[in-house]
């Protein structure tokens, strides 16, 4: 190992008095090497997080650092006051953050956010400081820079808001960058692009990398060292290659085991007919949906294709996947079947009768049969309501007895493995994984036909993922419902679905069991998004 550019001793972080344990993490040691990359692995509530804001001395104000060193050149930087650290910050020690559309101020153009990091620092001069602007955001990738610098946050991608978020973080170029979880919530070739850029520049300019992941997939594209934290505590280190070889903590080799891989053969079939397919519950046929925009006195109207000339069935105890791209069009179709968004044209045919074409006032009494699982398990839950207040609301407000639904809820909840005292709790006393499953028993209470899940593991740990996914294969074969799963995360898709759609621009480009998607695609965008999944040579070995 080369000479570390930072040093951690013995740092322990308290929690608040009240909290499940007494702290964020205790006693770590590790060195960040130079020009290398260290990966910092764990799950929620692993340390991950709290270790990174304080070495850049962000911590929250509840939490406090009772002992150890954070020594950078022979500097303790817990010694420093906060003006001195403001100086380190972006010169010395940048970070770039999961969510990039929470991050950058909805207010100010992409290039004012740049220069504003140099400005902060005194750097340059106005003319300097553009010109630095345009030089870092064509350095990052980002197409047609002149006119990104004018760009808003919302005007762009995820994968594009992420690349200017290291943009800012390299504005001065810093000795260590860190990059807490910033590929997470991308799809899988936008990932593979920002991990590629993370490579690039570390080896470019020699900076030393401390990367944040949940994923071992991702460790293993990216990883020099690695540390594996549970609870607070450092439980394993080492060389990325010897620890993906020889795990030596049980924990480590869970996080190893629970990565999603490519399966080999398809996914057993859980119900099917007399001539071996299962009955259709839903059939779409030739479903479009355009988004139009502008069209008035002074601007032109933008038409996108979100969905076009889409048509698959949709069978019973059968689930059907469909990939692709952010902007391919997924979620939209998604929406569209459940109708909260009216198609331009097409069928969906629901045990016969086509619900694209009927008024709300008409489809209200199909809508429980129809029901979602959300992305976001904490957006999607009312934060004032108990639980139990969430679960129950809507069978109540179609007629069911209260009684009724209080005892549905109850067996609802334990069936996805919460106990009865979740009834009267609130969302923010639970984990993601649980609120997760809040939201799969609040769709069970109406006894479904179709489920559609957008997204429904995307926020969560691998570990998590699996318990979820697990969760959804035994109630689809205990209640023979059909699901339509929405993901970017192809090792997911492989792992839950029966048959897969991959949608590019709003098209479906190919179709088929994931067999024949991840091991011979026809289409040449299917073969790009097998290509980009993180550690797929890796799972493969191990599958």
């Amino acid at each position: 190992m080369s000479d570390p550019v930072l040093s951690v001793r013995n740092l322990t972080v308290d929690l608040p008095k009240g909290m499940e344990r007494k702290h964020a993490v205790q006693d770590i040691s590790f060195d960040l090497p130079r020009g290398e990359i260290l990966c910092v692995i764990g799950e929620s509530g692993s340390g991950k997080s709290v270790t990174a804001n304080a070495l850049m001395g962000l911590l929250p104000p509840l939490m406090h650092v009772s002992s150890g060193e954070i020594l950078f050149q022979g500097q303790n930087l817990l010694k420093l006051d906060e003006p001195a650290l403001r100086k380190l910050r972006g010169r010395v020690v940048s970070m770039i953050f999961q969510d990039p559309l929470s991050a950058l101020n909805p207010l100010m153009t992409v290039g004012d956010q740049v220069t504003e990091v140099m400005a902060a620092h005194g750097e340059g001069t106005t003319e300097t400081r553009s010109a630095r602007a345009l030089e870092l955001l064509t350095e990052v990738g980002l197409p047609d820079p002149a006119l990104m610098l004018h760009q808003y946050p919302f005007r762009l991608s995820g994968g594009q808001r992420q690349r200017v978020m290291i943009a800012m973080a390299l504005a001065l170029e810093p000795d260590i960058l860190i990059a807490d979880e910033p590929t997470t919530a991308l799809d899988v070739t936008t990932q593979a692009q920002i991990l590629d850029l993370i490579q690039q520049i570390q080896r470019k300019k020699g900076m030393s990398v401390l990367f944040i992941t949940h994923d071992f997939g991702v460790v293993s594209e990216i990883a020099d060292r690695v540390i594996v934290m549970e609870k607070g505590h450092m439980v394993e280190q080492g060389v990325a290659d010897t620890v993906f070889a020889t795990p030596q903590h049980p924990y480590t080799k869970r996080l190893i085991a629970a990565v999603p891989r490519l399966r080999e053969a398809d996914r057993p079939s859980a119900s099917s007919g007399g001539d071996g397919t299962s009955e259709s519950v839903l059939v779409v046929e030739d479903l479009n949906l355009v988004y139009r925009s502008g069209g008035g006195w002074f601007s032109r109207l933008r038409e996108v294709k979100a969905v076009q000339d889409a048509s698959f069935t949709l069978r019973r105890g059968r689930t059907l996947g469909v990939v692709g791209e952010s902007g391919s069009g997924k979620t939209s179709l998604g929406r569209l079947l459940i109708k909260l968004l009216d198609s331009d044209s097409g069928r969906i045919l629901y045990r016969g009768q086509d619900i694209a074409s009927m008024k709300e006032s008409d489809f209200r009494a199909l809508r429980p049969k129809i029901q979602m699982i959300f992305q976001d398990p904490f957006a999607s839950l009312n934060p004032r309501s108990t639980i139990g207040h969430i679960v129950t609301v809507g069978p109540i407000a179609q007629g069911m007895r209260k009684a009724d639904a209080r005892a549905k809820a109850l067996r609802n909840l334990e069936k996805v493995g919460l106990d009865a005292g979740a009834f009267g709790r609130y969302p923010h006393e639970f984990s993601g994984g649980q609120r997760q499953r809040v939201g799969i028993a609040r769709a069970l209470m109406f006894d479904p036909d179709v489920l559609v899940a957008d997204e429904a593991v995307s926020a969560l740990d691998v570990s998590i993922q699996a318990q979820i996914l697990e969760l959804l294969d035994k109630i689809q074969r205990e209640t023979q419902v059909a699901m339509f799963f929405i993901t970017h995360d192809l090792r997911v898709a492989s792992q839950i679905c029966d048959e897969l759609l991959v949608m590019q621009k709003g098209q479906i480009v190919e179709a088929g069991p994931p067999s024949q998607i991840f091991y011979a695609p026809k289409d040449a965008y299917t073969r790009e998004l097998v290509a980009a999944i993180p550690g797929a040579d890796h799972a493969l070995q191990q599958a």
